[in-house]
């Protein structure tokens, strides 16, 4: 079973009949001789990734846990709710989400341009044949490329996916430009969450926690986007626009799957292997791994997702609030809210 892949198999395209285009842009990937959609970057990256998470299970690990658990908390709006904002005609909440999530993805792109630290600093075992010995070989790269495309080629990844997907069901400029939070990770504040490693590795290992929660957590915005616009009564007259923006996040989320499988193998190996520590001992992986993730997962599926409600549900109600029917509009978007939620929509 090969184990060590050079970055040229890593960024191995597979055989396309077609590119993936639409509304004048190419964008990454393309379609098989059956129409199927292909990821791009996959052919080799795929099998990597299988071959490396087959070697770790036979060595008694597996990949970091992460399941439908990571997906609780509270979302303002729902899809209900964005429906009914939609039918109101204050659809410019969508139009703002859509936006965001493109530019949050096209942020991803600092990824290809990223140098990690070596891990094989870290960890004693050798780890020239694992997934996270071919980080900097290719495999983050791609990552990179995935999310924020090759502009210098005019081809888009993901940020492009979204604005396409946008501009379909609502024409091109439909609203005036918005940017994202600046921070959508937790911050730290220069806490030191694993002092028994030197901050470099922290750093680092922080950054793939929190990635994975992003990643894994963009499953809800993702599925209730395609809610949204599979919607028979939205955008009525532009319901095959409609459904072209459906399958591009479809596409999307089938390329997000590499994304966080590969992040569960990374975090997976590195918790089954042995780090060396700044006093010049040694630790086991998974006595740093598992307490750092824990909190995380406390603080992604508890704490954040509580606040961000309440900081939206303000932010909304006062544009509902200025709409001519805003109070009879308020009174069925707060009936909608999600249920165990009283506080979000008081």
């Amino acid at each position: 079973m090969q184990l060590q892949f050079t970055r040229e198999e890593l960024l191995s395209e597979h055989d396309i009949v077609s590119s993936q285009f639409e509304s004048g842009r190419v964008m990454h990937g393309g379609f098989d001789s059956k129409g199927c959609y292909i990821s791009p970057r996959s052919k080799g990256r795929c099998r990597a990734i299988s071959n490396w998470s087959k070697a770790l299970r036979n060595r008694g690990g597996d990949l970091l846990r992460a399941d439908s658990s990571l997906l609780t908390g509270p979302r303002i709006p729902n899809v209900p709710q964005q429906c009914v904002l939609i039918r109101n005609g204050l659809d410019r909440i969508f139009w703002n989400n859509l936006t965001v999530v493109g530019k949050i993805e096209g942020r991803g792109r600092i990824l290809a341009e990223m140098t990690f630290p070596s891990l094989s600093d870290l960890v004693v075992e050798d780890i020239s044949s694992m997934a996270i010995g071919h980080l900097n070989e290719g495999l983050l790269f791609a990552h990179g490329l995935d999310e924020g495309g090759e502009p210098d080629k005019e081809i888009g990844g993901h940020d492009v996916m979204w604005f396409v997907a946008r501009d379909l069901v609502f024409g091109v400029d439909r609203h005036p430009d918005i940017e994202p939070p600046e921070r959508i990770a937790r911050s730290e504040d220069g806490k030191r969450w694993m002092p028994q490693l030197d901050q470099p590795y922290e750093m680092m290992l922080s950054f793939l926690m929190n990635l994975l929660v992003i990643e894994f957590r963009a499953e809800i915005g993702f599925a209730n986007t395609q809610a949204v616009l599979s919607d028979p009564d939205l955008f009525e007259d532009r319901r095959d626009e409609a459904a072209i923006a459906v399958s591009l996040v479809d596409r999307i989320r089938t390329d997000e799957e590499i994304h966080v499988e590969s992040l569960r193998l990374y975090l997976g190996e590195l918790r089954s292997l042995t780090f060396r520590t700044k006093d010049g001992n040694t630790i086991d992986g998974k006595k740093i791994i598992d307490p750092f993730w824990q909190q995380l997962i406390q603080w992604a599926t508890v704490e954040q997702p509580k606040l961000a409600a309440e900081q939206q549900y303000l932010a909304i109600k006062e544009t509902i609030l200025k709409h001519d029917n805003g109070h009879q509009i308020l009174t069925e978007f707060d009936e909608l809210r999600d249920a165990g939620y009283e506080l979000v929509a008081g």
